[in-house]
């Protein structure tokens, strides 16, 4: 039975004639024909979307681990992102990364199946709410173009979060449905399922079962049911037994890998940061906005509505809800659950980000609230599921005819399309491209000649990523064994565009003149000999250049005072070696790594590596 049979309402006591019923399926197939119409045009913005941006930052860590850590490997899968327990995000960072090394071309292909996955499970959802009825186009539009699934979907991490939640939301409603309306259990398997994955993919996920609740209870209370909930709940039974499973089973692996001790907020500090989210993004977002976007480098853009926009989002959905509730039966219960949902959605994101550091603009990113996207798809099937009210005597119709809505989704289409474009212009802005495209072409070209480890350009992964900012972790996928090493005999550096320069060593401070005539500090053997600094250096990465004669090759340990050790290759004679290492303290301590090397250490910098610019 194809999708635009199953969509057709069906009587077990009434044998319809095959001359009504054909008719019927020929129309759904229109349907859904139209609606894959749809998403294939909506795959082709977002091609454009996706292809206009780059790596940035969340997604410059997840490629730098799945370079560096085995697929299954608990350094993966369990690392603690930012507060986020998300294994099946890293595994697919690294199926991407295993087959096109921090090649764009990689991540673009994953977004674009994740939301071809996330669009057919809307439709689905729409179909079983609602049948194959022309006006499931009207949500299905408001979804598929929706601007607030829109900044989630450009940044690679982000998308791997949010399009498997939309997903399981639409996939697990519709299950949900067809399980209390026919009481099959594969739905409940299916279901389950489909949650158990989202969670391993985001946290946020953990909503899905009690939105899908809400929206089955909501389909029976329009249609007349006034024993939703309790009939909902029995012949679900199977699908919230088997999710609250799940979610227990789920929430002890989160809580051994997640840390709540950075979660600082207040009261004052949340209404400060929802009024502005909702008025300036999301209720915008509703009506095709914010339509302009700002951004200040390295962030990523914020809705920005002028304030007559914002004015008028909010007098256009007063209008709508007024209407639809004077028009339609039982529907006010549906607001109040979009309400509560949006809502809800901004709790946990002001909870974990609010602090004294933060600013509004943060959630008027409006990537945290992809998800709201789904749920007012499923509102608007709701609104066409519930029966008109009667007429009373009104000689006019109190909703608009099917004209005024197609001329008002065109208007929502333009206005969402213009908002796309103005993200994209702001989006595409940004150093990364150039930055990864040179390395790599200068890499290609490496001599063999080890690289100081150093902090990739503030505008590509700001230093709050340390250590995940480092070179040696960022440029793994790229980098051949060996490029980075804690020493190298010649000292180079990678710029903020990516070329490979000679660099020097700061006098920020310098080793003291030694106590052994012709000599200066003489190393021998194992015992550490400490080269006096002439001042003290605090907690840092710092490069010390070591002038020195050597008796043979071999190896040297460097630590500072307060400091744990690296190693340093030596060559014989009279050469220069530089070493980066961490710490604090007024001296330097060597000692021998190879037996029978003996060193003598003159005068020479310690401070911080730079190029000319």
């Amino acid at each position: 039975m194809d999708t635009a049979e199953a969509a057709l309402p069906r009587s077990p006591d009434v044998a319809r004639p095959v001359s009504r019923i054909q008719p019927k399926i020929w129309k759904a197939r229109q349907v859904v024909v139209a609606a894959g119409c749809l998403i294939v045009l909506q795959l082709a913005i977002r091609w454009w979307v996706a292809d206009s941006g780059f790596f940035y930052w969340d997604d410059l860590i997840l490629v730098g681990r799945a370079a560096e850590y085995p697929l299954w490997s608990t350094d993966l899968l369990l690392y603690n992102h930012d507060g986020h327990f998300m294994p099946l995000a890293f595994a697919t960072a690294w199926l991407v990364t295993a087959v096109a090394p921090l090649a764009w071309a990689g991540p673009v292909v994953s977004l674009l199946v994740l939301q071809v996955g996330a669009s057919l499970a809307v439709l689905r959802m729409l179909i079983v709410l609602v049948g194959a009825r022309w006006a499931i186009l009207v949500p299905l539009v408001c979804y598929l173009f929706s601007p607030l699934t829109l900044p989630a979907f450009a940044w690679w991490a982000a998308a791997l979060n949010a399009l498997p939640l939309q997903f399981a939301l639409a996939w697990v409603i519709g299950d949900a449905v067809l399980l209390v309306r026919g009481g099959r259990r594969r739905y409940a398997i299916s279901g389950i399922v489909v949650l158990a994955v989202a969670l391993l993919f985001f946290e946020k996920s953990v909503i899905v079962p009690f939105v899908a609740f809400a929206v089955t209870a909501l389909a029976r209370y329009v249609d007349g049911d006034s024993g939703a909930i309790r009939v909902v709940a029995r012949r679900g039974a199977a699908l919230w037994t088997g999710s609250g499973v799940v979610i227990a089973c789920w929430l002890a692996g989160y809580l051994t890998v997640v840390d709540f001790s950075g979660m600082h907020s207040s009261p004052g500090e949340l209404l400060g940061l929802l009024p502005s989210t909702t008025s300036f993004g999301i209720v915008p977002a509703l009506l095709g906005g914010p339509w302009v976007w700002e951004r200040w480098l390295p962030s990523t853009p914020w809705a920005d509505s002028p304030g007559w926009a914002v004015v008028s989002a909010w007098i256009a959905l007063g209008a709508l809800v007024a209407l639809s509730i004077r028009a339609r039966l039982r529907v006010w219960p549906v607001w109040l659950m979009a309400a509560a949902y949006i809502l809800l959605a901004q709790l946990p994101v002001a909870l974990a980000r609010s602090g004294p550091n933060t600013a509004a603009e943060l959630m008027q990113s409006l990537r945290y609230f992809a998800d709201v996207a789904v749920v007012l798809s499923a509102v608007g099937a709701l609104l066409v599921r519930a029966g008109p009210r009667p007429p009373r005597g009104r000689t006019y119709p109190l909703l608009p005819g099917p004209r005024v809505v197609v001329a008002l989704t065109a208007v929502f289409l333009v206005s969402s399309l213009w908002t796309t474009g103005t993200f994209v212009r702001s989006w595409r802005v940004g150093p990364t491209r150039t930055y990864v495209a040179n390395v790599k072409s200068a890499l290609e070209q490496w001599d063999g000649v080890p690289l100081l480890d150093q902090e990739v350009p503030w505008n590509v992964l700001n230093p709050l990523a340390y250590p995940q900012n480092l070179t040696s972790r960022t440029l793994t996928p790229v980098a051949p064994p060996g490029t980075f090493a804690d020493s190298t005999p010649h000292l180079r550096m990678i710029t903020d565009t990516g070329e490979i320069v000679e660099a020097a060593v700061w006098w920020n401070r310098s080793i003291r003149q030694g106590p052994e005539p012709d000599c200066g500090y003489r190393i021998h053997g194992g015992e550490p000999v400490e080269l006096r600094l002439d001042g003290p250096m605090l907690e840092h990465e710092w490069t010390v250049r070591l002038n020195y004669l050597a008796s043979r090759d071999g190896r040297i340990f460097v630590a500072f005072e307060h400091g744990a050790a690296v190693t340093a290759s030596v060559r014989k004679g009279l050469n220069t070696v530089y070493v980066r290492a961490v710490g604090s303290g007024s001296a330097i301590r060597i000692a021998s790594h190879t037996t029978g090397l003996d060193m003598c250490v003159g005068v020479g910098p310690v401070g911080v590596a730079s190029y000319d610019n």
